[in-house]
């Protein structure tokens, strides 16, 4: 399930990323803002749990908004200084609030009934939530890069000035592209809040903006799958290692990530496209 969640969130930094050209520093934010929005939503409001995940996805799209709308004036590292910024911003805010628990979290969440009649503290019924919320978070990525909406992002991340000159509106279609990735950031933050039970400054640190960084280089960047297998790799090791190498697991990611960028920057699966596409020439 953690997989699942992460694999939704770097999916969806993807999009942005690897089909509009855009580096945000400040995704952290839309996962940590949706998990507390569902986390209250549940648990002190007492909603059912969809309800609490659109809550939550509607809370980061609302933020992916905001963000959006000051980020996208600029471009390269001004915008991802601008979005980790405004991520460290909704940091503080995160530890200052009394409703979100400060540095000890919002704590408690109940699982509850789906729609009121299944019980999720089955884990067999919440994998099977994750899962479908999964296939959905990237059925919506699938087909919004697989439409004339895609192909424009496409053209846009290509050659930006091209693509004003043949009439388009680059900056509605940055900023819609950008609320779209928040939400799906959101709706993963929202559901890891209740497999989990907890929201915690964990999820609104930059370490997890630079941690989906990672899993999308290291899966392929601008590949459909990269972002799956990226955060798959990234959460088996941290979960394998954690136990026997302590806190040099980050030492580790470093390692991996050095590897990645100067071995096979077009990462796991992007390389085994190449691969695949040699061996079909020749």
């Amino acid at each position: 399930m953690k997989i699942l969640c992460y694999a939704l969130f770097a999916c969806a930094f993807n999009l942005l990323l690897g089909f509009v050209g855009l580096l945000s520093f400040g995704h952290a934010a839309f996962l940590g803002t949706a998990g507390y929005v569902c986390g209250m939503m549940v648990r002190d409001v007492g909603v059912t749990p969809e309800v609490g995940i659109l809550a939550g996805t509607a809370a980061a799209g609302l933020l992916g908004w905001l963000f959006g709308s000051l980020a996208i004036k600029r471009t390269g590292i001004y915008f991802a200084m601008i979005t980790l910024a405004l991520a460290q911003m909704v940091f503080f805010l995160a530890i200052q609030i009394k409703e979100t628990g400060g540095e000890d979290g919002l704590q408690g969440v109940p699982r509850g009934h789906l729609f009121g009649l299944i019980d999720l503290s089955d884990n067999i019924a919440m994998y099977y939530l994750v899962f479908a919320i999964f296939c959905f978070g990237f059925f919506v990525i699938y087909r919004t890069i697989h439409s004339p909406f895609g192909q424009i992002l496409k053209a846009i991340r290509e050659n930006e000035p091209r693509a004003i000159s043949l009439g388009y509106d680059v900056a509605k279609f940055k900023l819609i592209a950008f609320i779209i990735s928040a939400a799906l950031a959101g709706m993963a933050g929202a559901t890891k809040t209740l497999v989990f039970q907890l929201a915690s400054l964990s999820d609104v640190h930059w370490h997890a903006s630079g941690e989906v960084v990672l899993m999308t280089l290291l899966g392929g960047l601008g590949t459909i799958l990269g972002p799956i297998v990226g955060a798959a790799t990234i959460v088996a090791l941290q979960t394998q290692l954690a136990d026997s190498v302590g806190s040099w697991v980050t030492v580790i990611m470093g390692v991996i990530f050095v590897i990645c960028v100067l071995s096979f920057r077009r990462g796991i699966v992007g390389e085994l496209q190449a691969l695949i596409k040699r061996s079909g020439v020749n």
